[in-house]
């Protein structure tokens, strides 16, 4: 059941979390469509500009379609991430979308405010919900880098103004988090006090939080065991900080490295433990597997388990 993202955030706020997770593969969106339908809980599919250019847009909101018919209880909108002006365009003409995001962030204040405007204008005449972001993350997704020494934490002052003029229907902001697998090196965690003030100027907006992997070291370490050589220096957003997190506003949070780690440690693992095997079938489906109980514990933790009934 495709559903809005206003009305699922209606829902949840200040009540439990809404994984919105990016996929890119067929065994990805088994896994996860399995995980909504065991744990009845409401979610958010996300595909990214290059996850698109990757599989080919119809070819990726195919295999969602297909896996909505295949588990038809679920509830959940389909969310383009980190789209530029090009790409959600061609997802609001083309339609499929039920929530667009446009990523203006590394724009002036001013500059950020025009284009999101513009978006906002052309997704609600098709009953499409717009998701911005003000302030910029650290790390690398997908194609997109960002200097540490470029960061810079979301304004609470100008968030009231922001959200006014361009009319969106929820905000990313940048509270501490980076993308990739390198998310708090420094040993910062999410700064709660701007996470307050936003919500204390926005009452009852919705927030997302990008970079909400975990980046389980249990996980670099099998791949590092594996041939892999991944840092074991970075950590990803606790338990305790997302379940506080969503106290104050966070409605979604983002899931990408995390279905990287693991896709990347059942694969090494594989070639490593079965080297006269070559079918792609057996990793597919151990991928599917462990996927699908990741994403059961993160419903869980996010306390969407059973949830989704609110919405059908």
């Amino acid at each position: 059941m495709l559903v809005s993202t206003k009305e699922i955030f209606r829902k949840c706020y200040r009540r439990y979390g809404i994984a919105a997770v990016n996929v890119w593969s067929m065994e990805q969106i088994h896994g996860l469509f399995r995980a909504a339908k065991k744990a009845n809980a409401p979610f958010i599919v996300q595909a990214t500009p290059v996850a698109r250019n990757y599989a080919h847009p119809e070819m990726l909101l195919a295999m969602i379609s297909a896996a909505a018919k295949i588990y038809p209880d679920t509830v959940f909108a389909i969310h383009l991430d980190h789209g530029n002006r090009e790409h959600v365009f061609d997802c609001i003409e083309s339609g499929g979308y039920t929530s667009v995001m446009i990523d203006a962030s590394h724009e002036s204040f001013g500059g950020n405010v025009s284009i999101t405007k513009e978006v906002v204008k052309k997704a609600h005449a098709k009953n499409i919900t717009v998701e911005a972001e003000l302030g910029v993350l650290s790390g690398v997704e997908d194609d997109i880098t960002v200097d540490e020494k470029s960061k810079k934490y979301t304004r609470p002052a100008e968030v009231e103004e922001f959200v006014n003029q361009t009319g969106c229907d929820s905000l990313a902001v940048a509270v501490g988090t980076s993308h990739g697998a390198y998310k708090f090196s420094g040993g910062q965690g999410l700064q709660f006090d701007i996470l307050e003030e936003i919500q204390n100027r926005l009452p009852f907006f919705p927030l997302v939080l990008h970079g909400g992997s975990a980046v389980n070291f249990e996980e670099i370490q099998r791949i590092n065991a594996s041939g892999g050589q991944l840092g074991t220096d970075a950590r990803g957003v606790s338990d305790e900080e997302l379940v506080r997190a969503i106290q104050y506003g966070v409605c979604k949070i983002n899931i990408a490295t995390d279905a990287r780690l693991i896709w990347t440690r059942v694969h090494r693992e594989f070639f490593k433990l079965s080297p006269a095997l070559f079918d792609p079938i057996v990793p597919g489906k151990s991928f599917m597997n462990e996927y699908e109980k990741f994403i059961l514990e993160k419903f869980e933790l996010l306390k969407a388990t059973g949830k989704a009934v609110e919405l059908k």
